[in-house]
């Protein structure tokens, strides 16, 4: 049942693949709006070639294509901003899927204005986040457009009703597409996300095969491998001493963090939709980059800074997972957070080994750290131990009024 009628939809902006899913999309907006459409692929660094894409929309009669190259603007303006905020979702989850869809969103609805088209439509099912995401990013860029949902209006109600569909209108159908696949995945150069089917028992372990972007770690070298991160204001701008492009030095890191076992994870997450989920996450370069960014804030962020930070951060990763990038609270704690990272600037070794992640060294011209104050020795008056009388007395006054309260 579709959700416009067919005079109010001309032209459509699919956000598109070049796979199955996403080609029967097409042809069902053909079909059922006659309405012309515009396909829009992004590069994210997904690791796939993408001129296929571009042969099948042509193949299908497509005029308008588009393949953009987002790498760059992915990490730059969304990747490392989400990074200085240390956000992980429910503790561990550093939001692989869930930043890169607002930036798909933005790109969707630049394309619609460039093209006059009336709608947007994407390929995320009922059940999960990524509907969400898509919608409310693009509905906060633009309150009038029309999204369509094809997995929440069609009536195909199987894997079968697919692929007779695509038949029909003479869709190419691989062999290895006419089954069940037996998990799904989402990729970009942050992560790689499996999930469904094989996966969903959260009691059984995931299968070898399912790790894509990671060694396992017990396979992993025996030996330690040794990199040195630089940061200004937040962000890492330089490797092992060579100063990097944004997309380029974060390729380099996920080649590291593969090469070590780095950034596997298996986690059962609560979905904004209302239900929980399995999900096997490979986010190497990001463990990399999260475990670096801390050491550094741990000399050049003010005590009362880092602890609030940490107490904003939950609240930022639900704010990004939900798909509230555009949203005002998520800008008003991003503009706190960036003027947090003013001097977290420097830079910090690592040592890779087997899955871990070791801080081995930090250093700043901007550091808070001081020898003087917590050495051992004679530290010449720096600190004057006898003024911690006078402050523990103060912070135990109330708890010696509760302890005398009780003696009563």
């Amino acid at each position: 049942m579709s959700k416009f009628n067919k005079n109010e939809i001309n032209k459509v902006v699919l956000a598109y693949s070049g796979g199955l899913d996403t080609s029967i999309i097409l042809k069902w907006l053909h079909t059922e709006y006659d309405a012309e459409v515009v396909t829009f692929t992004a590069d994210l660094g997904q690791g796939e070639e993408l001129e296929p894409a571009r042969k099948k929309a042509e193949l299908m009669g497509i005029k308008e294509i588009y393949i953009d190259d987002l790498r760059e603007e992915f990490i730059a303006d969304f990747v490392f901003p989400m990074f200085r905020a240390n956000a992980v979702y429910e503790g561990v989850y550093l939001l692989g899927t869930s930043i890169a869809r607002p930036l798909i969103s933005k790109r969707l609805i630049e394309i619609a204005h460039e093209t006059g088209a009336d709608a947007i439509a994407h390929g995320a099912t009922g059940k999960g986040n990524d509907q969400v995401r898509f919608e409310l990013a693009a509905y906060a860029l633009d309150p009038d457009i029309k999204i369509i949902a094809p997995w929440r209006d069609w009536d195909f109600k199987s894997r079968t009703d697919l692929i007779n569909f695509a038949e029909l209108h003479q869709i190419p159908v691989p062999k290895d597409k006419r089954g069940e696949s037996p998990f799904s995945v989402d990729a970009n150069m942050l992560h790689s996300s499996s999930e469904g089917k094989v996966l969903e028992d959260p009691a059984v372990a995931p299968p070898d095969y399912v790790f894509q972007r990671t060694l396992d770690p017990e396979a992993a070298p025996d030996k330690a491998t040794e990199i040195e991160i630089e940061f200004e204001r937040g962000d890492a701008v330089a490797l092992n001493g060579k100063k990097l492009s944004a997309a380029t030095l974060f390729a380099a890191l996920n080649d590291y963090g593969r090469d070590n076992g780095i950034g596997r994870l298996d986690l059962v997450e609560n979905r904004f939709v209302g239900m929980k989920s399995r999900g096997i996450y490979e986010t190497p370069g990001g463990t990399i980059l999260l475990h670096a960014h801390r050491a550094m804030e741990s000399i050049t962020l003010d005590a009362g800074a880092m602890h609030l930070k940490d107490e904003l951060m939950p609240r930022y990763a639900e704010l990004i997972y939900n798909g509230f990038w555009f949203a005002p609270e998520r800008e008003m704690l991003q503009a706190a957070i960036d003027h947090s990272q003013q001097y977290v600037e420097g830079k910090v070794r690592l040592r890779l080994y087997k899955g871990n992640v070791i801080v081995c060294g930090r250093e700043s011209d901007k550091s808070l750290y001081s020898e003087e104050l917590v050495t051992f020795e004679d530290d010449a008056g720096a600190y004057d131990q006898e003024d911690a009388h006078g402050f523990i007395k103060l912070n135990a006054l109330r708890l010696r009024t509760l302890a005398a309260r009780k003696r009563r």
